[in-house]
């Protein structure tokens, strides 16, 4: 097997090479557009023409490119993203900020990356890096900003299916132009995602227990007011059915539940941008309105009455979540700085207000019993319920001044205050306040017109929250419920460069970071009698270290082959906790010291495309509170592709070797009658192969 790797990786770079021109990167995710070569921090930027090469469209099959990061599922999709080792790995055990800032057309879907199709997408960028001074502490440790394709002047679409193993079919459409008002446009998608998902479950003979039945309706319309003035609404429908069957208790692919439980989300949005330009400013309003209701139910067991015969043991959990957001920013940006025109200031400012409201309700049941003890079974149950509310309000500003032509300084401030309020079952409540501030200091030095250097120095935050595992022990020292806000200071050097001789483009960033009262999630059993109290907590640590190199390079070998390589570096370490302090001088959790993508993309002739791409990461710890860790793994993906006029088709294969891998890991006792602490794994996909064909119009 390895022989057959080694030989088709060399068939690819045994091409004939000739000279190309590589293509200029344009960052969308900032105030205002900007080259790559004029930005100050790292980003990874995936194009359109890249995301369509990925037969799945869902950004968790992308985030395999984008170096240091990661993500952890929990449950049928991936939430949650780390960028550098820094961000949540689950959310239904407490509040929902994130460090890891998650935007769909400027609409804030952060710890809710599961909804995230990148069907019609018209450009993925991932910022790395605190985005305080951006949009606040919603970006301590970085920034995914996805757009999707805008209404255009003239009518057109696309349209595609895709059939695969697992009973995978997958359908989209995507269509729009202008309207009978020449000044309005509009943009239609519609998004069918269905697989039967690869466990099967022995209990029930059935394969489609943790299947993916997913949805989506998006409608962007586009208006022209005057030369001046553009209006833009939009509207967002996602629904997620996908049961949660997806925890082994042999370490196999293959389940035992008796009670396969439910990942079910349903997602409406709504945005509204208003865009005015004046002689000396230009003016953007941004509202947005989010409705969100998620069901997580799970066999807490993990099997059924064979499973632990000959003890009773079966367990069930629930977790019902409303959420409602509102979200209004107003800002004002000063035209373009031009050292030549004698304009050598620039600036922004916002005023920006965030409002969520939520209510949670978690219930329990269970039943354990022991043949030897007359007393038994044991019978559970439990129901609690939660709602808090917060309110955000922040004002920021950036300025960047030109000392030369070729030179520029940024200096950018946020800052926020939080109040929240907190409610639950138990008469537990607070009302916590928090005001903090972020910033960013850069210097810019344009080398050539092709060529940047650039050195940052940010701070980042992100605020308190609540604990939402309710009804724990009272005498227990893992019980409180608020943790305070974390800190994050960033320090960065890079180059973006375009070498035209070598046909090029490089990114490379070498950063060093230092963590305040670090949010650390740990598992704990409550009570070492009962698993069913086996939960996550989020508490704050001293201090963290997290230092890196991300290295980005594009490669046009010839006007028909492309390569590129990304690869990062991370290396990470918990430095101060007094209440564990075994952990102390450790590698932080889902924290891989190595992640790398290479890819080759190749036309051999105009009508068919071969692409194939190698990702991979090291090693990597499960969790702050054991020592288990992952096993490193690398997959690799293909797809081919046949053109004929406005037909795309395409044969696939993801994880070819199919790859044993695992993506998240838990260690705790689940097995009658001694509950010993056992390694429990989440497996990636093995094998996946299908056809896709696609028709543009």
């Amino acid at each position: 097997m390895n022989t057959i790797k080694i030989n088709l990786y060399l068939f690819f770079f045994s091409i004939f090479l000739v000279s190309a021109d590589v293509e200029e990167v344009i960052v969308q995710g900032d105030w205002r557009e900007t080259k790559l070569i004029e930005e100050d921090s790292s980003v990874l930027v995936l194009s359109s023409k890249e995301t369509e090469l990925v037969p799945i469209k869902h950004f968790e099959n992308l985030s395999y490119l984008i170096p240091n990061l990661n993500f952890a599922a929990s449950d049928s999709r991936a939430r949650h993203f780390q960028i550098r080792g820094i961000g949540e790995r689950s959310g239904y055990e407490r509040t929902p900020n994130s460090a890891v800032g998650f935007l769909i057309d400027d609409i804030d879907y952060s710890g809710q990356g599961g909804i995230a199709t990148t069907f019609d997408v018209d450009q993925i960028e991932v910022h790395r890096g605190p985005q305080g001074s951006r949009i606040g502490s919603n970006a301590m440790a970085g920034l995914i900003y996805i757009t999707t394709k805008e209404p255009t002047e003239e009518f057109e679409g696309v349209s595609e299916i895709t059939t695969g193993t697992y009973g995978t079919i997958n359908a989209g459409l995507a269509f729009g132009g202008p309207t009978q008002t020449d000044d309005l446009t509009y943009r239609i998608v519609l998004r069918k995602d269905y697989s039967d998902g690869f466990r099967k479950n022995l209990y029930s003979g059935k394969s489609n227990t943790s299947k993916k039945d997913e949805s989506t309706f998006r409608l962007k319309t586009n208006w022209k007011i005057d030369e001046k003035s553009t209006f833009k609404f939009l509207i967002t429908q996602i629904h997620l059915d996908d049961p949660a069957d997806i925890w082994t208790i042999d370490g196999s692919l293959n389940t035992l539940s008796d009670r396969p439980g439910m990942d079910s989300q349903k997602t409406s949005a709504y945005g509204v941008k208003f865009f005015h330009e004046a002689d000396d400013f230009v003016f953007q309003s941004l509202t947005s309105i989010t409705d969100t209701d998620v069901v997580l139910s799970y066999d807490a067991d993990w099997g059924n009455p064979s499973t632990h015969s000959p003890y009773i043991y079966d367990y069930f959990s629930e977790t019902l979540r409303f959420r409602e957001t509102f979200s209004q920013e107003f800002r004002f940006l000063s035209n373009i700085a031009d050292f030549d025109a004698k304009k050598r200031s620039e600036w922004v400012f916002g005023i920006h207000f965030f409002e969520s409201k939520e209510k949670n309700l978690k219930k329990d049941d269970g039943i354990y019993g022991d043949p030897s003890d007359p007393y038994s079974p044991y019978i559970s149950e439990s129901s609690s319920s939660s709602k808090f509310a917060v309110e955000n309000f922040s004002i920021y500003g950036n300025l960047n001044y030109l000392i030369n032509e070729s030179t520029k300084i940024s200096m950018g401030l946020r800052w926020e205050d939080s109040e929240s309020k907190y409610l639950d079952s138990f008469d537990e409540s607070f009302n916590p306040t928090d005001k903090i501030s972020g910033g960013k200091v850069s210097v810019n030095k344009i080398l050539n017109e092709e060529s940047n250097i650039f050195f940052s120095i940010a701070k980042g935050y992100n605020q308190g929250g609540f604990n939402l595992n309710l009804g724990l022990d009272q005498n227990s020292t893992n019980r409180n419920l608020y943790y305070d806000p974390e800190f994050l200071t960033n320090y960065e050097i890079g180059v973006n460069s375009k070498i035209k001789k070598i046909n090029m483009n490089l990114s490379a960033v070498i950063f060093h970071s230092e963590r305040k009262d670090q949010q650390v999630l740990i598992s704990t059993q409550v009570d070492i009698n009962d698993p069913n109290t086996f939960t996550f907590l989020t508490q704050n640590a001293a201090e963290g270290v997290n230092d890196g190199i991300e290295l980005e390079l594009d490669f046009q070998l010839s006007k028909n082959l492309d390569l590129f390589i990304n690869f990062g570096l991370l290396k990470t370490e918990i430095k101060r906790w007094k209440s564990r302090p075994e952990i102390e001088g450790r590698a932080q959790a889902h924290a891989p010291e190595k992640s790398y993508a290479i890819g080759l993309n190749w036309y051999p002739s105009e009508t068919s495309n071969l692409s194939l791409d190698v990702v991979g990461k090291s090693s990597f710890y499960y969790s702050d509170s054991h020592n288990n860790k992952s096993e490193s793994y690398f997959l690799t993906n293909i797809n081919y592709s046949y053109f004929v006029r406005q037909w795309t088709f395409s044969i696939w294969g993801r994880n070819i070797f199919d790859e044993y891998y695992s993506t998240r890991g838990f260690y705790f006792g689940n097995e009658a009658p001694n509950f010993i602490d056992t390694l429990y794994e989440r497996h990636g996909d093995p094998r996946h192969l299908g056809v896709t064909v696609r028709y543009d119009f």
